[in-house]
């Protein structure tokens, strides 16, 4: 992982922590932000890393755009949670004990790390998100998500998030081991409520982790 990462950090100790939740903030945003989700998620047993976007950009173009448009940023970005991942699974946190959550651009981006790194994780959660690249874009994804806990929000009028894409993100989701649960919000736009925050406590509050006898923390 880059030394130039900065990384926004909450919650319990990493020592403490019996699960660790990813924060992926939207564009223009920042990591600190996403701190103010984790506060209101409230779950005080669960570390909280949340890294800072170049720019307070994880890609350039519309998530819709091209995949090529998007790049090289989007590789790198996909790195640096995979870099983040493996720093965590050092420090004793296997992947079913790491959760992914991300708003508008960051959950974009969320969702197709875990798409395109399929194993079972934790959780992952996307609010007005849904897989990165054009329409008819291959989802030819290998691996699985072993059952991981998925949950897609999401308004039917969002601008920046089309409704066909939610559903498609939940059906190939599902078609890879995720156990996905889809709520579509009447005429809410581009923002977070209440039951959304409800499912992702839900969620958080079941985590578990498993610590191997012989591991010293």
């Amino acid at each position: 992982m880059s030394n130039a990462l900065q990384v926004a950090t909450g919650g319990a100790p990493l020592a403490k922590a019996k699960a660790v939740t990813i924060l992926l903030h939207g564009r223009g945003a920042s990591a600190e932000s996403m701190m103010g989700l984790a506060e209101v998620i409230a779950q005080p047993d669960i570390a909280y890393l949340a890294p800072q976007a170049t720019g307070g950009s994880w890609y350039p173009y519309s998530f819709l755009a091209p995949l090529e448009q998007n790049e090289p940023h989007l590789s790198r970005s996909l790195a640096t949670i995979g870099a983040l991942v493996d720093n965590l699974t050092r420090h004793g946190f296997a992947p079913k004990n790491i959760a992914l959550l991300g708003f508008s651009q960051g959950g974009c981006l969320g969702l197709e790390f875990a798409a395109r790194n399929a194993k079972c994780y934790a959780a992952v959660i996307g609010l007005s998100a849904g897989l990165i690249g054009p329409e008819n874009t291959p989802r030819n994804y290998p691996g699985s998500l072993a059952g991981t806990a998925i949950f897609l929000g999401c308004s039917d009028i969002d601008d920046h998030i089309p409704l066909a894409r939610v559903h498609e993100s939940s059906k190939v989701l599902g078609a890879l081991g995720g156990d996905v649960i889809e709520r579509i919000y009447p005429s809410m736009g581009h923002t977070i409520n209440e039951d959304e925050i409800g499912h992702v406590r839900s969620i958080l509050a079941g985590l578990q982790r498993d610590v191997p006898a012989s591991w010293d923390r």
